[in-house]
């Protein structure tokens, strides 16, 4: 085996200093003063700069900021890797910004604002397309055990080793199950020797899961602190949020189920809510609210599926379609049943069937149910008996990674699934 230490890609010192955080920072924080102050106030601004223009200058560049960030943590995640999600990042965060401006009643320059609005978008996809190529991940592959599956798709490269050197190549990470019999010595020294140089070393497993966004439900599996419960910190803060933006959407929204009540009533008769039990959050069942979207009189199979229900009234297709259907939620969300963000929350008979199936169904009632999921958002509502298993993976998947990131960028496809309708029932 060559006695060289290898080197772990993008870890040269040019490497790490282009594609970090801080540079990026800095270099676009220069553009943004380059084409929103020193136009009006010149190459010495700080000299002849007013108060109103200063707060908007910085605006301009803590939003930028905190744009980066947001969107390099959004771009961990499996199936996050995608332009589609700048937009509105850069967007919902000048929009705090106007916000912000407005109840401190800060006088602004509109242009500047724009200015820097478009300067920010245009650095962000300046920097998505550029830097694409290096988020390209290239793995190793150890050829023995559980390395089935894996193929080359649009973030991730493998090379499958065929001895236990990875000579000139440079990898981001090395890829082996653990687990094998069949790791000899020699390959175990390759191991030790990759991970001394800073190349790390994960099983199976652990790259499958970070690929396909799903736990295999074989086994509990911890989550990255080595827990099975997660975050109670996380948990608290995502309570206050919750109820904060049920607070403020319920002004807007009452109206809005006002039209939906008098067009589910004027079809056909009956309550305007379906009520339902459910199974919550800590094993504690619940009265679940939705807005009733099939006749009443009318009998059918107990799942919906892709094919035409004759159940289903019309204006009922189109609130299942954008899941308006779901947005009497927000009272559940109020008193605490559910959250906005979390596993969809099963009926009670349906809890009991898959626990048969998976022992540690309950398990996934760790967390408070939500409107939206992520399996909802990666594979839409699919029938139930049909998808458990994968539903199953994603919600596991979920828990194990529970946190603001995630939950942001469920949001973000929650956003696109309501504008296009994909993964209705």
């Amino acid at each position: 085996m060559n006695s060289s230490n290898y080197t772990r890609r993008h870890s040269r010192f040019h490497e790490k200093i282009l594609l970090s955080f801080l540079f990026q920072f800095i270099i676009g924080g220069i553009l943004l003063i380059l084409l929103s102050v020193v136009p009006k106030w010149g190459i010495y601004f700080w000299k002849t700069i007013d108060l109103n223009s200063t707060y908007v200058m910085y605006g301009n560049i803590i939003s930028f900021g905190v744009c980066l960030f947001i969107l390099r943590n959004l771009f961990r995640f499996p199936g996050s890797q995608s332009s589609a999600y700048i937009f509105p990042t850069v967007l919902a965060i000048y929009g705090v910004l106007i916000l912000v401006f407005l109840v401190n009643r800060f006088n602004y320059s509109n242009l500047s604002l724009l200015i820097g609005f478009l300067t920010v978008l245009f650095w962000c996809y300046v920097g998505y397309f550029i830097g694409n190529r290096y988020r390209i991940n290239r793995y190793a592959i150890v050829p023995f055990g559980d390395i089935a599956h894996f193929q080359n798709i649009h973030n991730a490269f493998f090379v499958v080793l065929k001895e236990p050197d990875l000579k000139e190549e440079r990898f981001n990470a090395i890829i082996a199950d653990l687990h094998s019999k069949k790791l000899t010595p020699e390959w175990e020294k390759f191991l030790a020797k990759c991970i001394l140089s800073r190349i790390p070393v994960y099983h199976t497993q652990q790259i499958k899961e970070s690929l396909t966004g799903r736990v295999k439900i074989d086994h509990l599996s911890e989550n990255e602190f080595g827990s099975l419960l997660p975050s109670n910190f996380y948990e608290n803060l995502k309570r206050i949020i919750d109820v904060l933006a049920a607070i403020v959407l319920l002004p807007i929204l009452i109206p809005f189920f006002i039209a939906i009540g008098i067009l589910i009533r004027l079809e056909s008769k009956g309550s305007i809510f379906f009520l339902q039990k459910r199974m919550g959050f800590r094993g504690k069942p619940f009265t679940m609210l939705k807005f009733r979207s099939m006749y009443i009189e009318k009998k059918g199979k107990g799942f919906t599926d892709k094919n035409q229900d004759p159940r289903i009234t019309r204006i009922g297709k189109y609130i299942r379609k954008f899941r308006i259907d779901e947005l009497p939620q927000v009272f559940n969300i109020l008193i605490g049943q559910m959250s906005f963000i979390g596993p969809r929350p099963e009926s009670l008979e349906l809890s009991n069937w898959y626990e048969k199936d998976v022992p540690f169904f309950s398990y996934r009632h760790v967390v408070r149910p939500g409107i939206s999921g992520w399996a909802q958002v990666e594979q839409g509502y699919a029938a139930e008996v049909e998808g458990m298993n994968i539903k199953l993976e994603y919600d596991f998947y979920y828990i194990k990674h529970f946190s603001f990131w995630l939950d942001t960028l469920i949001t973000f496809k929650t956003i696109k699934t309501i504008l296009t309708g994909f993964g209705a029932r």
